[in-house]
Formats: C-alpha cells, structure tokens, sequence
C-alpha cells in the first residue's frame, strides 16, 4: 500500500488521508489502488464502523494526476480508479468526506457515495469532466441530480463551473461548512455518533437509503466506457496538449 494513502484506525474510526500535499493530493493510480484495497479490508474488518476520508495539507483532492492518468489511463474494469469506484460504492459502512480544501473531480464526484460530508470556508468545488473532453464518472450522471436537481446538475456537468463551499451546502453536498481549525472535531463527533450506533441496523438503513447498488454500479460502468472512448479521442488530446503547454484549448475545429 503506497504511503500516499495514510490510513489508521482510532476508536472504530479509520481515516484515510491523502497524503500528496505538494501536488494538492492529486491521484495517481497506486493511490486509488491503496484506497480500493483500504475500503475492501474495513468492509470485512468488525473493528472498523466508520470510514472517514480526508487529505493532507490545504487540499482535498486535485483529482486525477494528469501525468499519470495520461501515460497510463485506465483501459478494463480492473484499472485501479475502477477498483477505487467498485469499492467506495460498495461500502457497507458510513463514510464521512472531511472537506479540507479543493476537491476536483472525483474530489466532488466521491461525496455521493459519502454519508456525511462537511467542508472548510475556502473549499472549491468542480466537475470539470467536459473541459478536459470527457464525461461524467463515478455515477455522476445519475447521482448528482439526486443532490441537485436535474437543471442544477445540468449545468454542472456541461459547463464545468466551479463552486465554493457555501454553494455546495445549499446544493445539498454537505452537510455543514465549518472552520478549518473545526473541522475535524466536527468530523471526529459525527464518526464517534455513528460508530456507537447498532452496526447492522445502521448498514441497512445506509443500503436502503442509497437504493439499488446493481442500477449505480450499472452507471458506473456505462460512463465507463463512454470515457474509455473519450481518453482515445482528438478532443482530449487537445485538452492535455493545452493543459501542460498551459494554453487554452482549441476545439472549434472539431464537429
């Protein structure tokens, strides 16, 4: 397990952190694979009730590492961001999203699969999918909707627009916005509430009220495939061109 994952357990609480805070907790694929293989292990674990996910330093997550997800994208169902998707959506257990800061694409994507979500002031939100030429993931496009409303996730989704942390307590992705210095006193109150909770009334309760597993793995597959079709065409890789040559892209030259 990479240590860019930072993971440990207190009190029936694990917390996983990511733990790049020079790239603004980017993600790389061993990332999401630690993550996948953290959530597959306290989901049969009775020492653990509770998941909460955070990051490092002054950001969440920037999402996908670019670099990475360029020279090695993902390209079956066992890629390790699958793996991560498979496993989050699958969590028997309550997850909490301790919001510290940015939180770009999966950032965003990974709180509607969380069971609580609380964010700092200064917390940015976006789901930048169509700039970068490609489509929404991680269930999104059926999920977000359930937060939003179709029009809000309309507008999410085909504009990319980033949000701030007062925006997302109003759409319903968080729970509260709390100051930094509280944020994880707040997170750790909320964990320690639900870990004293009767475990499997609590984990059929968290599956009747995410509703049916097989319809959101089956989105989760679509926009799969959808964005493996994507990551092959001209419009990402003028998306990337511009990205690293730090340029805005160009697409009126494609149909």
């Amino acid at each position: 397990m990479t240590d860019l994952i930072a993971t440990s357990i207190d009190a029936a609480v694990l917390t996983l952190r990511f733990n790049r805070p020079d790239k603004k907790n980017a993600i790389t694929g061993a990332m999401y694979a630690a993550l996948a293989e953290a959530l597959r292990a306290a989901d049969s674990n009775p020492a653990v009730r509770v998941a909460v996910i955070t990051g490092a330093g002054d950001a969440f997550t920037a999402g996908n590492d670019l670099k990475d997800f360029a020279e090695d994208p993902p390209k079956t169902a066992d890629a390790p961001v699958f793996r991560f998707m498979d496993a989050m959506a699958s969590f028997s257990k309550p997850v909490i999203a301790a919001v510290n800061g940015v939180a770009v694409g999966i950032g965003t994507t990974l709180l509607l699969h969380a069971d609580a979500a609380y964010a700092v002031p200064s917390a940015k939100f976006s789901l930048p999918f169509v700039n970068l030429a490609l489509v929404p993931e991680f269930a999104s496009s059926q999920l977000l909707a359930r937060f939003v409303g179709l029009r809000k996730a309309q507008d999410l989704l085909m504009t990319g627009s980033a949000f701030d942390a007062e925006t997302a307590l109003k759409l319903g992705l968080l729970n509260a916005v709390v100051p930094a210095d509280q944020l994880a006193a707040t997170v750790s109150t909320m964990a320690l509430a639900l870990a004293a909770k009767p475990p499997a009334a609590l984990r059929a309760t968290k599956a009747l009220i995410r509703g049916d597993l097989a319809a959101i793995k089956a989105t989760i597959g679509a926009e799969a495939q959808v964005f493996g079709e994507r990551l092959r065409s001209p419009e990402l890789q003028e998306a990337v061109s511009a990205f690293f040559s730090k340029r805005p892209p160009d697409f009126s030259k494609f149909n």
